[in-house]
């Protein structure tokens, strides 16, 4: 009988691999042409990949915890055919060899006990070792070095905490080696894909020359105007509706330097910061700017439930021109958060509190709920004068919310 490969999908922009983590069918199975086979887990979401073609399950080419890169077969589905249809009468027998394994024959072991859920022996394929944070950091990498530590899969960055006994401080093979063995008896966990991938966009995105601008936001006037929504939406989604209409007067601040040009985003969609486990998710609002709060705040209350989840749509992740996070939940009243690779800003928010406000119509100190508003951009594209008026910006119109 023919049999048509189950491959890794292309499951995301730059999404290059994914890891199995449950088997929702097994071998012998008969499965439709969409049906979902397996769940894998990318390092932004978890998805499933579905059957190619109608058929029987005739084997897994795959292990539970193993990463598989994109377009690598993943199994095969047994399909009939027409002439592959045995008569009416009793099935003949036949000397013919078959093209998959009888069904008795699995060559894949079944899926723990604990199926869904990932299992503790799931490795990232990017490597990395956990760095102290003292001693100086590496300077000068010889070529020897830089070939065993390609070798392990490390990268430059995992030597920070390695002190140089070299001249004017450099790495010798010598202290890599002792580095590496003296790991081998201290405390580690392993570092969960989510963590892998954020360390390397941060990795990426700190090869720029990054500063950070803030002032006070007063929330009393969106604390009132959210009053009047059903379902409510956060201090967030004001920052971010602000932030779209300040760009769309001004895109530039967005834009990315290209070589001598400035390239201004095509739409204004904005991400915003989702923690879950061990890492931050980033769903985007399209075209922001020229949605009302109103008509955002289902989509975004939405798009929060799916990241909660893991389980952001392909679609509402990537190619945003800016983040926004609300770094105020966790009692923070200042940051400076790091814009993503592919992103020259990131707005944050911190916590509201209870503060003396002078107040110009009443000549008086009142007491309002400030909140600090901190904008953290790439200083090849923005100076702060120019990051100081956008800022001002996004606050003049986050104390109108009614104009959102």
């Amino acid at each position: 009988m023919p049999s048509t490969s189950i491959v890794m999908p292309q499951l995301g922009e730059s999404i290059a691999e994914a890891t199995v983590i449950d088997f929702l069918v097994e071998v012998g199975d008969t499965v439709s042409t969409g049906q979902d086979l397996l769940e894998v887990e990318t390092n932004k979401a978890t998805m499933n990949v579905t059957a190619p073609a109608s058929g029987i399950i005739a084997s897994w080419q795959v292990e539970i915890g193993e990463s598989y890169a994109v377009a690598a077969v993943l199994g095969q589905i047994t399909t009939e055919t027409s002439s592959d249809r045995p008569a009416a009468s009793a099935p003949e027998k036949t000397n013919r060899p078959q093209t998959a394994p009888p069904a008795e024959k699995d060559p894949q072991p079944k899926a723990p006990e604990n199926k869904g859920t990932l299992a503790p022996g799931v490795k990232p394929t990017v490597g990395g070792l956990p760095v102290p944070a003292d001693g100086a950091a590496a300077s000068y990498i010889s070529p020897r070095l830089k070939a065993r530590i390609q070798e392990l899969g490390l990268r430059s960055a995992d030597l920070a905490g390695v002190a140089g006994s070299g001249a004017g401080g450099r790495v010798t093979i010598q202290d890599f080696e002792k580095f590496i063995a003296e790991l081998e008896h201290t405390k580690q966990t392993e570092a969960s894909s989510m963590r892998v991938a954020v360390a390397d966009a941060m990795r990426r995105s700190w090869t720029r020359p990054l500063a950070s601008v803030g002032l006070p936001v007063v929330l009393d006037p969106i604390l009132t105007h959210r009053k009047s929504f059903t379902p409510k939406p956060g201090p967030t989604l004001y920052a971010i509706r602000a932030l779209s209409l300040a760009l769309s007067e001004n895109s530039a601040p967005a834009g990315r330097l290209i070589g001598r040009n400035i390239v201004h985003p095509t739409s204004i969609d904005i991400g915003f910061a989702v923690e879950v486990e061990d890492g931050v998710l980033v769903p985007v609002l399209k075209s922001a700017n020229v949605h009302t709060l109103k008509e955002l705040t289902p989509r975004y209350h939405e798009l929060l439930k799916h990241a909660q989840e893991r389980r952001l749509p392909t679609e509402a992740t990537g190619k945003s021109i800016a983040t926004v996070t609300n770094f105020g939940t966790f009692g923070l009243t200042w940051a400076t958060p790091i814009p993503l690779p592919e992103q020259n800003l990131v707005m944050g928010l911190g916590a509201g509190r209870k503060e003396p406000v002078w107040d110009e119509a009443s000549q008086s100190f009142l007491p309002k709920t400030e909140a600090a508003l901190t904008l953290s951009f790439d200083h090849r594209v923005l100076d702060g004068g120019a990051a100081g008026r956008l800022l001002s910006r996004v606050a003049e119109l986050m104390s109108h919310p009614e104009d959102l």
